[in-house]
């Protein structure tokens, strides 16, 4: 094997040896560490110098998508193989990239902490190194998310918002931090929000009739129209006739979802207000929800100008996929 092979030994040697514990007594592995949305990156340094490095940033660093300034998926911290060692080796989300004659890669799952996700990729060459990486990209950032957004619920649920609304109004739960207050409840719409320095976050919820959006070529219109009327219904700006609207200038991307058990569309984008200069990101998961012949609709926005919005956007991501609907709907 080839520079730092040796910890992509040990990986695997750590793994089969839990693998063939005797089942009596599960190993130890303590708590992961690091900050939401952190991930460390273990290779060789003047492999992330070059073009491998590059190759990591433009899947690992790309820009979150729906918010209104460039913010990276992660927040990377590249650290060389003899570092990786001890507390650093508890880190939740870790890429190791192997510069080695065998070409790989796959994801491995508490290895050395826990809960805790490891994507290996090893080849020989720059083109079998950036042509794994390409392979693995979307896997393996699929499962850092899904291990990030367990982490984050995890964090905000040891304290609760002991609120019924979403209940009472929707038959439905939901997981919201204690320090969320409820701003607004009228038939058929909920809205609770934080204040954070200089700005909101808020949650909302609404019903929809299951046959609000009839084909897909125009889905995209009828979700903006969708938002747009509940804005100006709901939820005023700070002048009078100023309301919240979709963004005029750019479309909201859109996705299929799974949140609560149920297929969804999820709706990335920027949000102003009609009339005035506000603005800022929000995430909509349209749920369908045919048991009770709607289309369930919960909503994130964040008002923070002048800073970062991309982990408050992943709080209210947590919060909207811890709903659960009440049995029977």
């Amino acid at each position: 094997m080839k520079k730092f092979g040796t910890l992509f030994v040990t990986i695997i040697l750590v793994v089969v040896t839990s693998c063939n514990s005797s089942g009596k007594k599960e190993r130890f592995l303590p708590p992961s560490t690091g900050g939401i949305n952190s991930l460390m990156v273990v290779m060789d340094t003047e492999l992330w110098k070059g073009g491998v490095g590059d190759k990591i940033r433009e899947h690992f660093a790309a820009p979150v998508l729906g918010l209104p300034q460039s913010e990276p998926k992660f927040t990377i911290t590249q650290v060389p193989p003899q570092v990786f060692k001890g507390a650093t080796a508890y880190s939740r989300s870790v890429l190791v990239v192997d510069q080695d004659s065998v070409s790989l890669a796959h994801i491995k799952t508490d290895v050395y902490a826990k809960p805790q996700k490891i994507a290996v990729v090893t080849g020989e060459t720059y083109n079998d190194l950036a042509g794994n990486l390409d392979s693995i990209a979307g896997m393996a950032i699929a499962s850092f998310k899904k291990v990030e957004i367990a982490e984050a619920q995890k964090r905000f649920t040891r304290s609760l918002s002991k609120e019924t609304v979403f209940m009472d109004e929707f038959g439905i739960s939901l997981k919201v931090p204690s320090l969320y207050k409820l701003g607004k409840h009228e038939k058929n719409f909920v809205w609770m929000d934080i204040q954070i320095p200089k700005g909101s976050m808020n949650i909302l919820a609404y019903e929809m009739p299951w046959d609000s959006f009839t084909t897909d070529t125009t889905f995209v219109k009828d979700i903006i129209k969708m938002r747009d009327s509940i804005g100006q219904k709901y939820i005023p700006g700070p002048n009078n006739g100023t309301y919240m609207v979709t963004e005029k200038a750019f479309s909201p991307y859109v996705f299929p979802a799974q949140v609560g058990g149920k297929k969804a569309a999820e709706a990335r984008g920027t949000w102003e207000i009609h009339g005035y200069p506000m603005a800022g990101p929000f995430i909509t998961y349209i749920i369908n929800d045919k048991e009770n012949n709607r289309k369930m609709v919960l909503e994130g926005f964040t008002f923070a100008p002048n800073e970062e919005k991309r982990d408050y956007m992943f709080e209210l991501e947590a919060i909207l996929k811890t709903v659960k609907f009440q049995s029977g709907s």
